[in-house]
């Protein structure tokens, strides 16, 4: 993708974005994008940082870190990771991340403490949660949500900042609200029990269900296809 073609599609993004915001009644700062950039090339995140795009998801380790080497002079980026972690990725996380999206146990929250930095502060972390409760995929069921946030706000070195979901795809609007309302009613009972946690994010909401993600609270969307266009198949281990 061009520089030119990048800028018309972030700039549409943040229009449709925006949009979403008003038509729910929220302010035009209650979500921000994450731009999701696994398998794009360097070059094309510094096209996007140039565009003004701060926050950028990666799912992959290793790719990753070599991306943040080749842009290590844009020092306010800020890196997300948003894959499945593995134990022997958690090192390389902790030091080069600044949130993790996919966090969904205990063990592995453990090891990210362990192994953060104390000069990067604490490690901004949303639990991933089994939203549709899918056999397949990732993420904390919802009923052993509360013991797993307890156990990450003892941590030190983490702040538990909310909750992120991939909900089973869905063609109707309402039907795709559904799993995000049940996010947002998730985070809303863990505020309510940990009043002290900074508990104030709902990363929820791509491409094809942004719309239904805004109206139910979503305050980080990740976006990739919109902005960056159609992605390569990978076949490498996160």
């Amino acid at each position: 993708m061009k520089a030119l073609v990048l800028s018309e599609s972030l700039a549409a993004a943040r229009a449709r974005l925006a949009e979403a915001l008003q038509d729910a009644g929220r302010p035009v700062s209650g979500a921000r994008l994450l731009a999701v950039s696994k398998t794009k090339p360097a070059a094309l995140i510094r096209e996007a940082w140039h565009l003004g795009q701060r926050d950028f998801g990666e799912n992959y380790v290793q790719e990753a870190l070599d991306k943040q080497a080749e842009l290590a002079d844009l020092d306010d980026i800020v890196w997300h990771f948003i894959g499945p972690l593995q134990s022997n990725k958690t090192r390389a996380v902790a030091e080069h991340f600044a949130w993790v999206h996919s966090l969904d146990r205990e063990k592995i929250a453990q090891r990210l403490n362990d192994q953060r930095p104390a000069g990067l502060g604490p490690l901004n972390v949303c639990l991933q949660v089994n939203i549709s409760d899918e056999p397949s995929k990732s993420g904390v069921l919802l009923a052993e949500l509360p013991a797993l946030a307890e156990a990450v706000l003892a941590m030190p070195a983490l702040r538990l900042r909310g909750l992120m979901a991939i909900p089973a795809p869905a063609e109707d609007r309402e039907a795709q609200r559904v799993p995000f309302a049940r996010l947002r009613e998730a985070l809303a009972a863990l505020q309510e029990r940990f009043p002290d946690a900074p508990l104030d994010t709902l990363s929820m909401g791509m491409t094809a269900d942004l719309e239904a993600a805004v109206v139910e609270g979503a305050t980080l969307v990740r976006l990739g296809t919109a902005i960056f266009g159609e992605r390569a198949a990978r076949q490498e281990s996160p």
